[in-house]
């Protein structure tokens, strides 16, 4: 079976890459392998079922900055295909995107439905192939072909696309082909904790910066209590940035946590000190302070050897101490993570150093071309990894298709 472009993964990079190659080429022959029974899974459970398109960034200078991994490597990509071009692209085939308030664009619709009957509608137009439960099994070139021999049946290409994620399998087979890779280790993660001080508060949300001093990093946001330990963006944040170093760590390590994000002990020791002489009568559990829900500060209120029923005259300077370091640098044991959500990313993948990124080509064999997750590139929760995706996979498209 002969084509001119094979794309291996069924994904959002594979499709936005074959419908780019489609209408810029309409002769050419395409195809999709995929070796699950469905396509596009990853977009259907993305932003909680109703997909994270993109993020409303426009200047690239601001956007690379949210890749721990490929922010160099993107700077030149997104100066020809980002945010304002994914939202041109969808609007012309009739989506509207719309912006939330932390800046993540969804469809109007809210689901994810609506971009994967896009795509799906989009390859049947352009008359594109798709091939599902086709696991491939080698990769070779001969002849200027590649020749893709899959469990059911074996096919051939002038030129070659990867669009498979972090598919174990097939970096074997890319490493067969020359390629280096870095291994995959989870990014986009929580972190699990148990500790008296959180134990009976899931579900508090509030605005903190954490700090894992093990590995000098530091990162604010909002931060979510959960069942398992703490998650949100502050969390999410810094694992991503630190995805090597926390493994390194076997996920055991100590974070500081400071629930007043830009103030320190000293200062807080004073206001407390003040507060002291204000509110003499007043019990310390029963208003919360500095804007903190309320359960979180009469938590971190007992957590410093402060009673129930204390009032704000009989506490001595040792407690307030106590209480402002509790405010300002609560430690944690951290043990262990948990997967964001469906959200599953890696940080690994094919060395950028090995990749044209003006083309997303092989540097080591021609006509081999990769987009997505494939690529050691990953970013923060949000929409970037998407826009990765339709990036990588729109600039890939126009090189496969172009007459050089």
């Amino acid at each position: 079976m002969k084509y001119d472009i094979i794309i291996i993964g069924g994904g959002a990079a594979g499709f936005f890459a074959a419908i780019n190659a489609a209408e810029l080429d309409p002769n050419a022959k395409i195809l999709i392998l995929e070796r699950g029974k469905e396509v596009l899974t990853k977009v259907r459970i993305s932003g909680g079922g109703r997909c994270n398109v993109t993020h409303a960034e426009f200047t690239p200078s601001e956007l690379i900055k949210k890749y721990p991994r490929g922010e160099k490597e993107l700077r030149g990509p997104f100066h020809s295909f980002m945010t304002g071009d994914t939202i041109a692209w969808f609007e012309e085939r009739g989506i509207e995107l719309k912006i939330e308030e932390d800046g993540r664009m969804f469809p109007v619709s809210d689901s994810s439905e609506t971009i994967i009957d896009c795509f799906l509608s989009e390859t049947q137009r352009l008359g594109i192939e798709i091939l599902k439960n086709h696991s491939v099994q080698n990769i070779t070139s001969e002849n200027e072909q590649w020749l893709i021999n899959t469990n059911n049946g074996d096919f051939s290409a002038e030129k070659l696309l990867v669009a498979t994620g972090s598919n174990p399998k097939i970096w074997k087979l890319l490493e067969g082909l020359g390629h280096q890779m870095e291994t995959a280790v989870p990014s986009l993660f929580t972190f699990n904790i148990k500790d008296e001080r959180i134990k009976e508060l899931p579900g508090v949300a509030t605005f903190a910066s954490v700090k894992i001093p093990e590995i000098n990093m530091e990162d604010e946001g909002p931060l979510l209590i959960t069942h398992w330990g703490l998650s949100g963006p502050a969390i999410l944040k810094l694992s991503a940035w630190g995805a090597r170093e926390l493994n390194e760590l076997s996920y055991k390590f100590k974070i500081q946590v400071n629930w007043l994000a830009h103030q320190n002990s000293e200062e807080i020791l004073e206001q407390l000190l003040e507060l002291k002489l204000k509110h003499a009568k007043q019990q310390l559990t029963k208003y919360a302070q500095f804007d903190l829900p309320k359960r979180l500060w009469k938590s971190l209120v007992l957590a410093s050897g402060i009673s129930e029923t204390d009032i704000w005259a009989d506490i001595n300077k040792k407690q307030l101490v106590t209480l402002s370091e509790q405010l300002t640098k609560s430690e944690f044991s951290v043990d262990g993570k948990s997967t964001f959500k469906e959200e599953f990313v890696t940080a690994g993948g094919i060395k950028l150093n090995e990749v044209n990124f003006k083309t997303f080509e092989s540097k080591l064999q021609k006509n081999l071309y990769f987009a997505g997750e494939v690529l050691n590139i990953d970013a923060i929760t949000g929409g970037f990894n998407f826009q990765n995706a339709w990036t990588g996979g729109y600039l890939a498209a126009k090189a496969m298709t172009s007459l050089d």
